[in-house]
């Protein structure tokens, strides 16, 4: 009995240990964000002598908030939208159409997965550029439609496999197409595979600081991560608004995890084995 406490003492231990490895960058982040940058530069892990928003209000005017805010708003929800719903329709026809087609292009879309963004970007910039479709929210919305839809269609694919057919030829006995068929009776089932991704695509669009570099280039266009060049100069940088810019561009994602994370592991266990 002494053993098995022991051991659950050191797996919480271990546990609670991992907890503040992983929380103790964005803690010194915040920490930080109250210095000034000449007390930053000099011990960067010490608590502050004051906590002052004057970061805050200084980051909040230096990088546009507002207007940064409204264009990660926009690419964020856009976004979103279209790898939720082109992923779940394709998913869709995946499952229900049998045709040979159907599995190649699965297993391309699984193959795509696996290729690192840092391999095809230069060609990717290079043809867009020479075609005169960068620096436009739209476009980078486009991109990462293509970039999510491989992941969502996955997920989609394992999880509509578990959704018994016999709902759809009752709907369709009912008179419904198969549009409005999928619309009203499957697409409600899949709630939590699309919680899990609506979390998941926020996170990595939002948060996302190399695409938008290389597709918006005029300052109007600037998401919230590519503002923080506001801070950077040609020989320093203002660390101390520059972490209050930070702590206010994650505060919108970290809330929408903490509201919805009970969605996020079920959605990707579920959709992965059924």
């Amino acid at each position: 009995m002494s053993a098995r406490r022991a051991g659950r003492f050191l797996k919480h231990v271990l546990i609670y240990a991992g907890l503040v490895v992983f929380l103790s960058p964005f803690l010194i982040v915040i920490l930080n964000s109250f210095k000034k940058t000449q007390y930053f530069v000099e011990n960067p892990i010490a608590l502050p002598d004051t906590f002052s928003f004057a970061n805050y209000i200084d980051a909040f005017h230096k990088m546009n908030f507002m207007q940064g805010f409204i264009n990660t708003l926009l690419i964020t929800v856009f976004g979103v939208f279209v790898i939720i719903l082109f992923s779940s329709m394709t998913g869709y026809l995946f499952v229900r159409f049998d045709w040979k087609v159907n599995k190649i292009l699965f297993f391309i879309m699984l193959a795509a997965m696996t290729v690192p963004f840092q391999v095809i970007m230069i060609p990717l910039v290079m043809l867009y550029g020479n075609l005169g479709l960068l620096d436009s929210k739209a476009m980078l919305i486009f991109m990462y439609m293509g970039f999510g839809v491989p992941l969502g269609v996955f997920t989609f694919h394992g999880f509509i496999k578990g959704i018994s057919y016999e709902l759809e030829e009752s709907s369709f006995l009912d008179g419904c197409s198969r549009l409005r068929t999928f619309f009203q009776i499957v697409f409600p089932l899949l709630k939590p595979v699309v919680v899990t991704l609506i979390v998941l695509d926020v996170l990595w669009i939002w948060n996302d600081y190399l695409l938008p570099s290389l597709v918006l280039l005029s300052p109007s266009n600037r998401t919230l991560p590519l503002s923080t060049y506001a801070f950077f100069s040609s020989y320093s940088v203002d660390y101390g608004p520059l972490m209050a810019g930070l702590v206010m561009t994650i505060i919108p994602v970290l809330i929408l995890y903490l509201i919805l994370q009970d969605y996020v592991i079920r959605g990707i266990t579920e959709g992965a084995l059924k």
